[in-house]
């Protein structure tokens, strides 16, 4: 009978296995390198855009803030201006105020009326004198309420005075002047004189 010693061939098969399974793990290892490798390059590629895009957008956004600054300023120098504007407007509109009241003050103070003084603070004026009676007093006060330019009379007092010996009445009433507006002022102005003219 013959004896066969399979010993060395288990032992071969056991290397070639051993070797197989280290070969196969530094391989899976290798893999895993690469693998992560080519993760770790991917996610900072896609990292390295995205900061470069976030700068991007922070620069852009740090000039749209200049440009919305320099537009504030822009529009406040806008609002000064038609302020300003405004303002002119109104000095050109009532630049010839003082005549326009002259002329209606005197179209409107009736007989028997002596104007003494006249005080104007903004759009009040002050008118102080003598009338012959109280009547006259009040058709001075219906005149200026008629009147386009006058409105709003307001009498303060009146009370007997002398004056040269005659015996008169003193009197004080405020009146309001209507401001003209600029539109007001691009219309034509009556003057007493061209109303005179008239038919």
């Amino acid at each position: 009978m013959i004896r066969i010693n399979l010993l060395p061939h288990r032992a071969e098969k056991r290397k070639a296995r051993r070797e197989q399974f280290y070969a196969l793990g530094a391989l899976m290892l290798l893999l895993g390198g690469i693998i992560w490798f080519v993760g770790f390059t991917a996610i900072n590629g896609y990292i390295s855009s995205q900061e470069s895009k976030n700068a991007f957008l922070t620069t852009e956004i740090a000039a749209l803030d200049k440009q919305i600054d320099e537009i504030k300023k822009l529009k406040e120098q806008t609002d000064a201006l038609l302020a300003r504007k405004q303002v002119i407007e109104a000095l050109q509109a009532n630049r010839a105020e003082t005549v326009y009241l002259f002329n209606e003050l005197a179209r409107q103070v009736p007989t028997g009326v002596y104007l003494r003084s006249i005080k104007q603070s903004g759009q009040k004026i002050s008118l102080t004198g003598f009338t012959q009676s109280s009547a006259r007093v009040s058709t001075l006060m219906r005149n200026l309420d008629e009147s386009p330019l006058l409105e709003r009379p307001e009498l303060v007092e009146i009370k007997a005075a002398t004056v040269d010996k005659r015996r008169l009445g003193e009197f004080s009433l405020n009146v309001f002047l209507t401001r003209q507006t600029a539109d007001d002022n691009k219309k034509p102005v009556t003057t007493p004189s061209q109303a005179d003219k008239k038919p």
